[in-house]
């Protein structure tokens, strides 16, 4: 009698808990949405052009909303990815000059802000 073995993962957090067909319930949402979407746009577009054209449209109104259902790169979906470039191209700066706060300058603004209000403060006092 031969022992079989089962393959556990070592990483337990990449192990997606799966719904139904061996989907998850971000898999589930997405195909759901892209049906919503593509079975009515393939009865307008087939109303019309021929079928063919109504099915080629279908599946290229689909197909971005199936890629973010199952594109997931190091843990993260799509929309993740999506957010950092837009965030690096249009929304930061396109030069970003590296700044560094001298140690030796802070203490040099510190002091100078001491001797101001203790300027201040004998300046009230003998009023």
């Amino acid at each position: 009698m031969a022992a079989s073995y089962i393959s556990v993962p070592r990483d337990l957090t990449k192990v997606k808990s799966k719904i139904i067909f061996n989907l998850t319930k971000r898999q589930l949402i997405c195909f759901g949405v892209a049906a919503l979407i593509g079975v009515p746009s393939f009865f307008l577009i087939r109303n019309v052009a021929t079928v063919n054209v109504a099915v080629m449209g279908m599946m290229v109104i689909m197909m971005p909303i199936f890629f973010f259902a199952m594109y997931e790169k190091n843990g993260r979906p799509l929309e993740v990815y999506m957010g950092h470039f837009i965030e690096a191209i249009f929304v930061r700066p396109k030069k970003r000059p590296y700044k560094t706060d001298n140690y030796y300058a802070a203490l040099m603004r510190q002091a100078a802000a001491e001797r101001e209000v203790e300027k201040i403060v004998r300046t009230s006092a003998k009023k």
